[in-house]
């Protein structure tokens, strides 16, 4: 099937890790981007990638770039402009999906928006989940955990040989490799009859806290420490965060990782500990 596939959020974390997959898989990928002419578009451009313009709050803009594909993968995201942008994000993903008859729509969620978290961006993906469900698009809803990558936006402490997370030492939290996203999702689409109408939660390893500070330790080459931040400052700077920790703490994923492995073992299923070195290592 020579029809490439759309994927939103081409040149950020999840939509490019999706695109690296596809390619690697032989799948023509179409790019589509709010700005075709920035660098990182252009990169895809160089590698082969159709890109497009759409904008996600545009329905209108989205259903040339979704017509003629064999499927389209969709990401939104709160942080830019909150939960109700994401909201009307989702709005005009489906409303362009259905327009233009998109043969199967992958959406990434999170894992553990549809239980009642009570966290504002779970419950803005899980509302664009049900926006897809009330279609009769053929759908899949992919729930990855909280990403491995999230280290990044600490390196300072982590030099500096702390490795700050509310969390308690030996708590483990249920995390997600991109690359292992960008694969699954591959998977999916080139396999869609098993998975139309399913919700699947992924997570790639759980390592604790003080796991992880032993990796990133080991990496570095100098001792790095656990330290457990209080939820209470996460509040502080953000009551979305600090609800989804709260979350964490109460609820948790609840992803079988042992079981999810067995059931697709062509995803290479990355550990945090090989996750690190590559990140660090090469960096």
């Amino acid at each position: 099937m020579n029809q490439p596939v759309a994927v939103l959020g081409a040149t950020g974390g999840q939509g490019g890790a999706v695109v690296q997959a596809l390619l690697a898989e032989g799948v023509p990928v179409r790019a589509v981007v709010r700005s075709p002419r920035s660098a990182r578009a252009r990169a895809l451009q160089e590698r082969g990638v159709d890109v497009v313009p759409g904008d996600l709050e545009d329905a209108d803009s989205l259903v040339p770039a979704f017509t003629g594909v064999r499927a389209v993968f969709a990401v939104t995201t709160p942080f830019e402009e909150g939960v109700e942008a994401e909201v009307r994000q989702g709005r005009s993903i489906v409303a362009a999906a259905v327009r233009a008859q998109v043969p199967h729509l992958v959406f990434s969620s999170v894992a553990g928006a549809d239980r009642d978290s009570g966290v504002p961006h779970f419950q803005s993906k899980y509302l664009i989940e049900t926006m897809i469900g009330e279609t009769r698009l053929p759908w899949t809803v992919i729930g990855p955990t909280y990403f491995f990558d999230n280290i990044r936006g600490d390196t300072e402490n982590l030099l500096n040989g702390l490795l700050p997370l509310p969390l308690e030492p030996e708590q483990r939290l249920q995390q997600s490799a991109r690359p292992d996203l960008g694969a699954f999702v591959a998977h999916v689409i080139k396999n869609p009859e098993p998975h139309l109408g399913m919700r699947i939660e992924i997570a790639s390893d759980d390592p604790t806290l003080a796991q992880m500070a032993e990796d990133v330790a080991r990496v570095l080459g100098r001792s790095v420490q656990p330290v457990t931040v209080p939820v209470s400052d996460v509040y502080a700077s953000s009551a979305d965060m600090g609800a989804m920790w709260d979350f964490l703490h109460s609820e948790g994923y609840r992803v079988d990782i042992p079981a999810l492995k067995a059931s697709y073992p062509s995803v290479r299923w990355t550990s945090f500990a090989s996750w690190i070195e590559e990140a660090f290592t090469h960096a």
